[in-house]
């Protein structure tokens, strides 16, 4: 049994402790604005902050998440109000929407440390894989949120 603190509510967990986090998330918790993408790493869909930073959930296991807080898209704001989110649906940004919730949690994670980033920092920042290709979109709605007009 392995506790976890997700999105400031308690949950005990009867996994293996090298279960990926991510299939947690999802299949025992129902939280399933994260998703699944490559498996390996690559495309940051599975996305969640762990202790304030931006974690891979298909790769952080049960175990090395225990004892951390962990936030996921729906504990970034339950009502979809945080500036990040606004900016999103101001910029239009998703189309499908599948990597948003990563791409969302690390754009948060880059204003933090950076509240008024040059392009450049926020391509360097944003190794999210999108499909769609909405980058100029994320760009502007990070430039959006960074300005604080939504």
């Amino acid at each position: 049994m392995t506790t976890l603190n997700v999105n400031g509510v308690s949950y005990t967990v009867n996994v293996p402790g090298t279960t990926p986090l991510l299939w947690v998330l999802r299949d025992i918790i129902g939280l399933t604005g994260t998703k699944y993408g490559c498996g390996i790493e690559e495309c940051s869909a599975c996305t969640v902050m762990k202790d304030g930073s931006p974690e891979k959930s298909c790769v952080l296991t049960v175990a090395d998440a225990s004892g951390s807080k962990i936030v996921t898209i729906e504990g970034l704001s339950p009502t979809g109000t945080h500036i990040v989110q606004r900016a999103w649906i101001a910029a239009q940004v998703p189309q499908c929407g599948y990597c948003q919730s990563g791409m969302i949690l690390k754009a948060v994670q880059l204003l933090k440390g950076n509240p008024n980033p040059t392009d450049a920092q926020i391509d360097a920042a944003m190794s999210n894989i999108c499909a769609c290709g909405t980058y100029q979109r994320v760009r502007a709605a990070i430039h959006l949120a960074a300005s604080g007009a939504v």
